[in-house]
C-alpha cells in the first residue's frame, strides 16, 4: 500500500515524495510517506486523492489530523503514515532529517 500512496501523491505533482521504511526504527508504523504541495489547494488535492482512492480499495485511514491553515496534513493507515506539507512547514518539521535511520525506498523529487 505505501508504493499506491507514493503512486497517487506522484500523480497529483506532489514534491519530495519520500517512502521511508521505519520497521527497525519505529515502534508505531512501518513506513512512512512524506510530501509536498505547492499551494493549499493542491495539498488538499493529495489528500484527498489519496483518501478517496484507498477508499475506493476499501481502505480507510485509522486516523486524519491537520488543517490546511497548518500546513500539515496527515493520513494515518496504521502500517502507513502519510504526511502532506506545505514547504515552509516541512522545512521546520524536518521529518526526513529526523527520521534519517529509516531506510529510504523511494525518493521523487
Amino acid at each position: 500500500m505505501a508504493h499506491k500512496v507514493v503512486e497517487i501523491a506522484s500523480d497529483k505533482q506532489a514534491k519530495g515524495v519520500v517512502l521511508l521504511d521505519t520497521r527497525e526504527v519505529c515502534g508505531f508504523t512501518d513506513y512512512f510517506v512524506i510530501c509536498s504541495g505547492d499551494s493549499s489547494k493542491q495539498i488538499r488535492a493529495i489528500y484527498d486523492e489519496i483518501g478517496h482512492i484507498l477508499k475506493r480499495e476499501g481502505v480507510l485511514p485509522h486516523h486524519h489530523e491537520g488543517a490546511l491553515d497548518s500546513g500539515w496534513l496527515l493520513l494515518d493507515y496504521g502500517d502507513v503514515i502519510v504526511h502532506i506539507f506545505a514547504e515552509p512547514e516541512r522545512e521546520y518539521y524536518k521529518l526526513d532529517e529526523l527520521w534519517s535511520q529509516a531506510k529510504p525506498l523511494v525518493r521523487i523529487q
